[in-house]
């Protein structure tokens, strides 16, 4: 037992196995190989290491939006002029990445909360039966008045008339606003962090520039009518109804070169309100909101009621960066071999099953053991092994 232990041991650490191998001369089989073997080969390098960058680690960026809007608008409704400035029209005010900017609106003003009749063509009626309290949106009293043939509410009144969307849009000035764009990214995994300010954007440049793709694609600086018509709307109809624009800013660095290197690329997106929308998409088109501004006029509550009409813009930071790593490209290069092994494979399968001469490949490849015979062999060997010492002891005496 102790040499059998001995032994395994022994061929254990001072043995080394290796597969046997059969060349074969065949000149499709051949080909099929180095075929394949070139096809895993294009794959590695073209795709795994050129086109997915496989021998790089990747990071996406913790980012922050500030935005800033400037321009005044100036209407006269009905010989009142208003000047709009910032405060007016930009909602919410905090400069942030999602905001809008109203270009047209509906006033009802003087507002105070009572009993009123609602609109014609709204809640009609002609006796008081079809005036069921809470029957509809608005909070019905119960009775239908006979002078306007629609039932009272107890709302805001006079109630808000918004049947009629003033056209041309009222804010049409709007077009020539400006936003102004400052985003900061950081790479965590790289230590490295970008603002959209790159290398020779400064004071005095963004004074005097307007953002244009192909003339000025760095300038943060960005004239709202320009960012309608790159989202493929006209902003004639998309400022009367309202709709909604999407901003995007993509960071894809390559930090393996100079970081000065990694700047963004601004894209524009139409997310709703197109005309050119189809029918079926244009169940609620626009973008719209209401808000008022509350006041005490003689010790009684009113307020200004403001349907907005206005561009929703979302700024949205896409940021990827990938710099040289040894473990994805090591990680890359192994499952790259491993593939490789297709080649022998599929070969294999041709030799063994496709080729007319299959069965000498066989007999090649593959080495037949008959345990019973070897133990036949190894009997007759230990009686021929015996015979032999009995005949030398014989001749001794």
């Amino acid at each position: 037992m102790k040499s059998q232990i001995s032994n395994i041991l022994s061929d254990f650490f001072f043995e080394y196995e290796t597969q046997r191998q059969v060349l074969v001369r065949n000149r499709r089989v051949g080909v099929v190989c180095r075929l394949i073997q070139l096809g895993v080969l294009g794959y590695i390098i073209g795709w795994v290491f050129i086109y997915e960058k496989g021998y790089q680690s990747t990071d996406t960026a913790v980012s922050s939006i500030y935005t800033k809007m400037k321009g005044v608008g100036y209407t006269n409704r009905s010989g009142l002029e208003q000047i709009w400035d910032v405060a007016d029209y930009v909602f919410p005010s905090q400069g942030d990445a999602s905001f809008v900017v109203m270009t047209n609106f509906i006033i009802t003003e003087n507002q105070t909360m009572g009993k009123c009749p609602e609109l014609p063509g709204k809640d009609n009626c002609s006796t008081n039966a079809e005036c069921e309290e809470g029957r509809f949106k608005r909070h019905m009293t119960g009775l239908c008045l006979k002078q306007t043939g629609t039932c009272e509410v107890l709302a805001w009144c006079p109630v808000e008339n918004d049947a009629t969307i003033p056209d041309p849009p009222l804010l049409t000035s709007a077009e020539n606003y400006t936003l102004f764009i400052k985003n900061s990214i950081t790479f965590p995994l790289f230590n490295v962090t970008r603002s959209n300010l790159v290398e020779g954007i400064d004071g005095k440049y963004i004074r005097k520039c307007l953002y244009h793709p192909d003339n000025d694609s760095l300038c943060p600086i960005m004239r709202l009518g320009d960012i309608v018509k790159f989202s493929g709307f006209n902003f004639t109809t998309i400022a009367k109804v309202g709709g909604a624009i999407g901003i995007l800013v993509d960071w894809t660095c390559n930090l393996d070169q100079a970081v000065r290197h990694c700047k963004p690329i601004y894209t524009f997106h139409g997310l709703y309100g197109n005309p050119g929308e189809l029918d079926g998409a244009r169940a609620s088109v626009g973008y719209n909101f209401r808000y008022a501004k509350h006041y005490m006029d003689e010790g009684q509550a009113k307020r200004t009621l403001i349907k907005v009409f206005g561009i929703r813009i979302d700024i949205i930071v896409h940021s990827l960066a990938r710099k040289f790593d040894i473990i994805p490209t090591l990680t890359a290069i192994g499952s790259g071999v491993g593939i490789f092994g297709v080649a022998t494979i599929v070969c294999d399968l041709v030799l063994l099953y496709v080729l007319p001469k299959r069965e000498i490949y066989k007999n090649m490849k593959y080495k037949y053991t008959d345990t019973h015979q070897q133990d036949v062999d190894s009997e007759e060997g230990s009686t021929e092994k015996e015979a032999d010492t009995i005949e030398k002891e014989a001749a001794k005496e």
